[in-house]
C-alpha cells in the first residue's frame, strides 16, 4: 500500500466494507470506480462555489486512475466545472446529472442527443417568473445550462423559501419539465434523458470489459445510480455492484435504505477510496 494511503481499521463497520469491496479490490483491471461529488467526495457548503475536494481524496483517485478500468466522477454539476473542483484530468466525468460526458484528458464535452432543440427549455420557463420574488423569498439562481437549480442554503428563512420553491415545481412541472430535489436545492430540467443512472451506464460503457463496479452518493438522485447498477447486474452486464450511501443527518433517508453500506461523511468514502488504491 502507498505510505500516503490510509488502510480502513478493524472495527465491524470497515470490516464490512472490506467484505464488499475486496472482490473489486482484487480485480481493478475490470473493475468501475464511481463516485457523486457534492456531499460525497466534497463536503457540502453553503454555496457551491465553495466546495473543495480534500486532498486525500483526490490523492486516492488519482491512484484509482492507474490501476481500474474506469474511474469515474458524476455531478450534477456542468463537466468541465466538475473537472476542475475535482482537479484530475485522468477520470472520466458525467456532468449535468448525465447529460454531459468528458472523457479523461479530453476537451470536448458530449452531450446526450436528447438534448438537442430543448437546450433552453429551463431558463426561458424561469425567465416568465417573477424572479425578484424568488430572490426575496432567498432563493438563489444557478445557471447550469440545460438544467436550472434554486438552492435556499442558509436563506434566512430556509422553510419558507422551500415553500416558494415548491411553488416553481409544481409550475415547471405543468410546463413539462423534470423536477429534481437535492440537498436545499431544487433543479429545473428538459424532459428525458440524462439522470444519474444513465450517467454511470455511459461511464461503464467507456471500459473494456468491466464487469464489476462500485458506486458512492449521498443524495436522492444518486438512487437512481445505485437502481440502474443493479439492473446492469440482473442483466448480465456486470457479475458484481456495490452501491454505497454517504450519510448525514439532512441526507434523505433513501441513501441508506438502498445502499448495500453507509459510511458517515466524504471523510469515510475517502478512506476506502484509499483502500481500494491499496
Amino acid at each position: 500500500m502507498s505510505d500516503h494511503l490510509m488502510p480502513m481499521g478493524p472495527d465491524p463497520a470497515t470490516a464490512a466494507a472490506a467484505s464488499l469491496l475486496g472482490p473489486l479490490r482484487d480485480d481493478p483491471r475490470h473493475t468501475a470506480i464511481l463516485t457523486d461529488i457534492d456531499g460525497t467526495l466534497a463536503p457540502i457548503v453553503e454555496r457551491p462555489e465553495q466546495a473543495a475536494v480534500p486532498e486525500a481524496a483526490r490523492r486516492a483517485l488519482a491512484e484509482l486512475s492507474r490501476l481500474y478500468a474506469v474511474v469515474g466522477a458524476v455531478s450534477g454539476r456542468r463537466a468541465a466545472e466538475a473537472r476542475d473542483l475535482v482537479g484530475l484530468d485522468q477520470i472520466a466525468y458525467s456532468g449535468n446529472h448525465g447529460l454531459e460526458l468528458l472523457l479523461p484528458g479530453g476537451e470536448e464535452i458530449r452531450f446526450d442527443p436528447s438534448l438537442k432543440g430543448r437546450e433552453d427549455a429551463a431558463s426561458k420557463h424561469l425567465a416568465g417568473l417573477d424572479l425578484e420574488r424568488l430572490d426575496e423569498a432567498g432563493l438563489r439562481f444557478e445557471d447550469k445550462g440545460p438544467i436550472q437549480a434554486l438552492h435556499w442554503r442558509g436563506a434566512d428563512n430556509e422553510s419558507a423559501a422551500e415553500a416558494r420553491a415548491r411553488e416553481v415545481a409544481a409550475g415547471a412541472g405543468r410546463a413539462g419539465l423534470e423536477i429534481h430535489w437535492g440537498r436545499k436545492v431544487l433543479e429545473l430540467r428538459p424532459g428525458g434523458g440524462g439522470g444519474k443512472g444513465a450517467a454511470v451506464a455511459s461511464l461503464i460503457g467507456g471500459g473494456e470489459d468491466v464487469r464489476a463496479a462500485t458506486y458512492a452518493g449521498d443524495d436522492r438522485t444518486d438512487v437512481d445510480a445505485f437502481r440502474r447498477l443493479r439492473e446492469m447486474c440482473e442483466k448480465g452486464d456486470l457479475e458484481r455492484v456495490v452501491c454505497v450511501g454517504v450519510v448525514s443527518d439532512e441526507g434523505p433517508a433513501e441513501i441508506r435504505d438502498e445502499a448495500d453500506l453507509a459510511v458517515e461523511g466524504p471523510e469515510s468514502w475517502a478512506e476506502m477510496l484509499a483502500w481500494l488504491a491499496g
